[in-house]
């Protein structure tokens, strides 16, 4: 048995990610800022919370400091203190296309990783499916019945953030991933007005994509408290994916773990029935 530190552990994959790491029977140590019983408390904006968290950690799960850009020296820092205190191996978790433009905060923060000379495994997923069910989309549709996004008719190969913790398992608790940087995305991709339709039909409520364009959504998002360069980075995220960019195939899945990701079909009926409630409007039918 062996014990595993994450941060970022109550988010959509860590949590994930903490089930799977018990159920192999390995030990495992969530850590927020205000840890719940048996967690430890780890703040990036205090370094004197890190060396404590990582005492006793065989590997470490790294999930950046969210709706930030600022991250990659704090990353770093972060993964060289987890060598230096014998931790064996880091897998940290970017997004797919955050390495091909070296300025970028997520290629910074890789370079940060790589410099460090900790064993490492970094890991970019594409557009998560449980965005549209737990987070970011999920506000207007279950008030609205609407996925707000300025993609056009661009297609994701959207990926469940189930086989994002397995490929985070493998690279924890596995030989062969050290040093490995593993591109991951579902099987298909789709476009949100797909999304929606799939959503529609497992849902139990009638779910439509609306393209509010991007300038009119940037506003939109930095009224409603997002940060300025967060709202204008997400904004040229849709924007890739509203030029075509964004549609290709990974294959990290099967490379990490030797198998096929699970389709957006599969996951939507296991998990889009958590959108049933709170309906404002029609349903469709079953």
């Amino acid at each position: 048995m062996s014990t595993y530190l994450l941060l970022g552990g109550t988010g959509k994959t860590g949590r994930r990610l903490a089930t799977q790491l018990e159920t192999a029977g390995h030990e495992v140590c969530v850590a927020s800022r205000n840890p719940a019983a048996g967690g430890v408390r780890f703040d990036w904006d205090d370094p004197g919370t890190h060396g404590p968290a990582l005492t006793g950690a065989d590997g470490v799960w790294v999930v950046p400091p969210a709706f930030r850009l600022d991250h990659a020296p704090q990353v770093g820092a972060l993964v060289e203190k987890a060598r230096a205190a014998g931790v064996a191996r880091v897998v940290v978790l970017s997004a797919r296309g955050g390495n091909l433009d070296p300025s970028s905060p997520l290629a910074r923060m890789e370079a940060a990783v790589v410099a460090s000379g900790a064993s490492y495994t970094i890991i970019r997923p594409t557009w998560f499916m449980q965005n549209f069910t737990e987070s970011f989309f999920a506000p207007d549709i279950l008030e609205r019945g609407v996925i707000a996004a300025p993609t056009g008719d661009g297609a994701v190969p959207f990926i469940d953030t189930e086989d994002i913790a397995a490929v985070a398992a493998a690279a924890l608790t596995e030989d062969g991933h050290d040093g490995e940087s593993y591109d991951i995305s579902g099987p298909r991709a789709l476009s949100f007005a797909e999304a929606a339709e799939t959503l529609s039909d497992h849902a139990g409520r009638l779910v439509r994509h609306e393209d509010p364009g991007v300038e009119a959504w940037t506003a939109g998002a930095v009224r409603g408290g997002v940060a300025a360069d967060y709202a204008g980075l997400l904004a040229m995220l849709f924007g890739v994916i509203r030029d075509g960019h964004d549609a290709a195939l990974s294959d990290g899945v099967q490379r990490a773990l030797g198998r096929e990701p699970a389709t957006f079909e599969a996951w939507a009926a296991r998990e889009a029935g958590t959108l049933a409630g709170h309906d404002p409007g029609s349903a469709r039918a079953a």
